[in-house]
């Protein structure tokens, strides 16, 4: 049923540029862990100047490639509890025993200027849907099945087998959220879902812009 479902949300090429004008929005990628996001993300924000990521703060240990600042904020339990007091977060989760969260101050200082990228989860993503007044364009990426994401986990070498294994036990649960999404994408191939991502971007804006101009 899912697949047939994913079909109908695949978008079909569109050919302008991505220019950056005065409307801005937000891009949410989520995914089961392993499934690719985090390299999407990255690959989006070297190409096109106007996506700022959204770094969020995190209560788990870096692992040895992460830089504080640029991958995640990291940060004490303590001190995350105590944002979470003082509500600073527009969203935040508990995964694997560690806490994720988007500081309100920072996205919004950053949509002023820019386009956001959220790399979040399905749970960051419910609470961020709330905010009616953000602009979201909700994408969801699968692996091609859960064998294929069960080697990627392990390929990527940065958890211990015991956390691969609880990250793949997380899967049909992650999963059963991809109806919070405007568009699912089955990543088959890195490239090819890049640039699905892109033509999706890129239609938003298009269709922004031309709001923009009616309005005006």
């Amino acid at each position: 049923m899912l697949s047939n479902l994913l079909k109908v949300n695949q978008v079909s090429k569109i050919f302008f540029k991505m220019n950056h004008d005065s409307k801005n929005i937000m891009v949410i990628l989520s995914s089961p862990s392993g499934a690719g996001k985090t390299t999407i993300t990255k690959k989006i924000q070297q190409k096109y100047q106007s996506f700022k990521i959204s770094v969020s703060h995190t209560t788990r240990k870096p692992r040895p490639n992460e830089i504080d600042g640029v991958d995640y904020h990291f940060v004490s339990h303590d001190e995350f509890k105590r944002f979470i007091k003082e509500d600073k977060f527009y969203e935040y989760a508990k995964i694997f025993d560690n806490y994720y969260g988007t500081l309100k101050e920072s996205v919004d200082q950053t949509i002023k200027n820019n386009d956001i990228i959220f790399d979040i989860d399905w749970q960051g993503t419910q609470q961020l849907s709330k905010f009616k007044n953000l602009k979201l364009i909700k994408i969801y990426l699968i692996p091609p099945n859960k064998e294929i994401l069960k080697q990627r986990l392990i390929k990527r070498n940065q958890d211990s087998p015991q956390e691969v294994e609880r990250r793949f036990k997380a899967y049909d649960k992650d999963v059963q959220h991809w109806k919070d999404y405007d568009y699912i994408i089955i990543n088959e191939n890195l490239e090819n879902c890049y640039k699905q991502i892109e033509n999706i971007i890129s239609l938003n804006k298009n269709n922004l812009s031309i709001s923009s101009q009616i309005t005006q």
